[in-house]
């Protein structure tokens, strides 16, 4: 798109019109022709801007009920031309062809008509457009000649170029052309993923039958996993709100892979505990402290009780804003990567003098701690590709069953319902002991559940907690009795477990004979 002695001509065929009067008047402006559709045109004459219907461009009508309008020789040779080549000159001029050198469109809203209740597949149907991503992919082919525009947030910069300028820089159609293309392919795969999932008989089936996920890189990264492996930050494009990939770095040194999956477990863990002033500290990808609070210093000084030692270089999420008091007590250890809805000037001052800390600003979801919408889990194995739906699942009070000669009071059911929640982000086998609204031993990613409940007591034991009278959690059932009596000999009072065994009643039986309750959930929580 060089400059012309002659105007300029923008084609605009929008279903979102947002932006598109100021932006057509601000091309009028520089003297850029104007040819649009249907309803585009329309709205272009009402705002008192002179507009060239594209039936008028074509000598031919728009029909079909729109169907068909810019599927014709005149529109897509005047994207196509390369003007640098004599005979695509002389073909446009043979047949009185015009080029085209700004087109703007965006899509019929296939995804937003989709993810309404009730869609039909008729409506569903008709919001598949068709000329739109032919024009876009005809201009963005021809991106040395033509600027495509298909987000109303690329207008700004595209007027601003053309004031300066008179044409836009060879980097923006560039660029433009690439997020044209990466749209078209995004397109696609919404409505492969839609219209595959159909059954028969009309109804939708979980997973589609090909399966298209979208991801746009957030940022390249130093390494991954370990400094031979080369990786890359990307966020889904249907990621929920408050997920990880919205955080916005304040300060620090360039994340990690490392750092990125370990705050993820740290954020997700920390939003599960809703209003209630929480903090988890990660380490390893699992949660080696845990507590709630009055407020966030009181939670944090609880959770970094449970362990020490691992707490050291750790990722630590809050589900408050950190204040001043709270940043003081983290200042005293070595901390990787700090995560809060907010941050107080105070806090930031604190920080401040420590350069290399990571401050991740990240704002928790809409009303509750899981809102959102589902949010898939892919595993790659081998050539292949596992998805699930995330583990989201909340715990209610009306689920449990109390099958133990005692229950538990209402001060322990709480502990329980605490040990529970954190359980659910600790690798498999999990067993977490917990008192007075912080963990108290974390035994994770054993092979042995047994193992995993030595470890949760060993690791208490070196940070001087008493486990005597604490409620623990097992994320999956026991399969023995040996299980239990392991972490009631190491001090629990009540136990929390999925149940589900073929030898519950063995493990029901050895609770009453140990004098402890338990609480059974119907549901586990692997997390491999």
């Amino acid at each position: 798109m060089t400059p012309h002695a002659t105007a300029l001509t923008a084609l605009l065929s929008v279903s979102d019109k947002t932006g598109l009067v100021d932006f057509a008047r601000g091309l009028h402006g520089l003297g850029v022709r104007l040819v649009s559709t249907g309803g585009t045109a329309k709205l272009l004459a009402e705002a008192g801007l002179p507009v060239t219907e594209v039936a008028e461009l074509t000598g031919f009508p728009e029909m079909l009920d729109g169907r068909v309008k810019t599927l014709h020789p005149a529109v897509h040779g005047g994207l196509l031309a390369r003007r640098e080549l004599p005979t695509h000159r002389q073909a446009l001029a043979d047949h009185g062809i015009g080029t085209i050198d700004l087109l703007v469109v965006n899509l019929y809203p296939f995804e937003q008509t989709v993810s309404r209740p009730g869609c039909t597949l008729e409506e569903a149907i008709e919001n598949i457009d068709i000329g739109g991503p032919a024009m876009v992919r005809s201009a963005a082919k021809n991106w040395k000649h033509v600027t495509v525009l298909t987000d109303a947030a690329q207008y700004a910069g595209v007027l601003a170029e053309l004031k300066a300028e008179g044409c836009t820089r060879e980097a923006t159609r560039f660029t433009l052309a690439v997020a044209a293309f990466n749209r078209i392919s995004a397109y696609d795969g919404a409505i492969s993923d839609h219209l595959s999932a159909l059954q028969p008989d009309g109804a939708r089936a979980s997973f589609p039958g090909q399966f298209n996920p979208r991801f746009v890189k957030l940022q390249d990264l130093r390494y991954g996993e370990n400094p031979h492996q080369q990786a890359a930050f990307y966020r889904d494009l249907e990621s929920a709100p408050g997920s990880l990939a919205s955080a916005r770095q304040l300060q620090g040194k360039e994340l990690s892979y490392n750092n990125i999956a370990d705050a993820d477990t740290a954020w997700e863990c920390v939003k599960r505990f809703g209003p209630t002033p929480a903090c988890v500290i990660v380490k390893h990808a699992n949660p080696c402290g845990v507590a709630v609070g009055t407020d966030a210093a009181g939670a944090y000084a609880q959770a970094f009780k449970t362990d020490p030692t691992s707490a050291f270089g750790g990722i630590i999420a809050f589900n408050r804003p950190l204040d001043g008091a709270a940043a003081a007590l983290v200042a005293r250890q070595f901390v990787e990567v700090l995560l809060a809805p907010a941050y107080t000037e105070e806090a930031r001052a604190v920080f401040a003098a420590k350069a290399n800390v990571r401050l991740l600003e990240i704002a928790l979801p809409p009303q509750s701690a899981t809102a959102g919408g589902p949010r898939w889990h892919y595993q790659r194995v081998g050539s292949g590709l596992l998805v699930q739906s995330a583990d989201e699942h909340v715990l209610r009070r009306e689920d449990l069953r109390f099958p133990t000669r005692l229950k538990p009071t209402e001060a322990q059911l709480e502990d329980l319902l605490f040990a529970w929640t954190v359980a659910q982000y600790v690798k498999s086998n999990a067993i977490v002991f917990c008192g007075g609204g912080m963990t108290l031993g974390v035994g994770a990613g054993q092979m042995s559940r047994i193992d995993s409940a030595r470890i949760a007591s060993i690791k208490a034991a070196n940070a001087g907690l008493s486990l005597q009278g604490s409620a623990v959690a097992s994320d999956a059932f026991f399969p023995f009795r040996d299980g239990l009596d392991v972490v009631v000999d190491a001090g629990a009072a009540c136990v929390i477990q999925p149940g589900g065994s073929v030898r519950d009643d063995e493990v029901i039986a050895a609770a009453d004979e140990r004098g402890v309750a338990m609480v059974l959930t119907g549901v586990r929580h692997f997390r491999h």
